[in-house]
């Protein structure tokens, strides 16, 4: 018998060069160069700060003066690493010191716990923890938003 030859492949309409996927690499540039990852990663060391310290400071100075020291502590954190590493702030100045406190201030000490009370309203008194872990979603969104457009704008460079 003769040795058969390799079938060969259907002919396609579809043209034989299909777009690959992005590499890890482009993947990973993708995401550091994504402010929203870079705010949320900054949270999220930011608030290993706070809990941390008030974890090792609350015995000795109490709990008004720990809580006071690492919420000091996570804030500066995160005006120095938000402003120049999520915003891309070429120097932090005092007005943008300003208005990340007033922005933070308003937002952590008067709309959260208007909304904590508007849902509690909606889900009942037992769901608390629910009710802090939703207004803490809107805290990460309404800081994002105040730190985007009114404490580091994107600065417009004249042509």
């Amino acid at each position: 018998m003769p040795p058969r030859e390799p079938a060969s492949e259907p002919a396609s309409d579809t043209p034989s060069a299909t777009p690959s996927a992005p590499s890890r690499r482009e993947r990973l540039r993708t995401l550091h160069e994504s402010t929203l990852v870079r705010f949320v990663a900054v949270g999220a060391v930011n608030t290993g700060i706070d809990v941390g310290l008030f974890w090792l400071l609350h015995d000795t100075l109490g709990i008004v003066l720990a809580n006071v020291v690492s919420t000091a502590a996570g804030m500066t954190f995160s005006f120095v690493v938000n402003g120049l590493l999520t915003f891309r702030a070429e120097r932090l100045r005092l007005g943008d010191a300003v208005r990340f406190v007033a922005s933070t201030g308003t937002v952590l000490f008067l709309v959260q716990p208007l909304v904590i009370y508007a849902l509690l309203a909606v889900l009942g008194d037992d769901a608390v923890l629910l009710a802090k872990l939703g207004a803490i979603c809107v805290v990460i969104v309404l800081n994002f938003c105040a730190y985007r457009f009114v404490v580091w704008p994107r600065r417009r460079t004249r042509a």
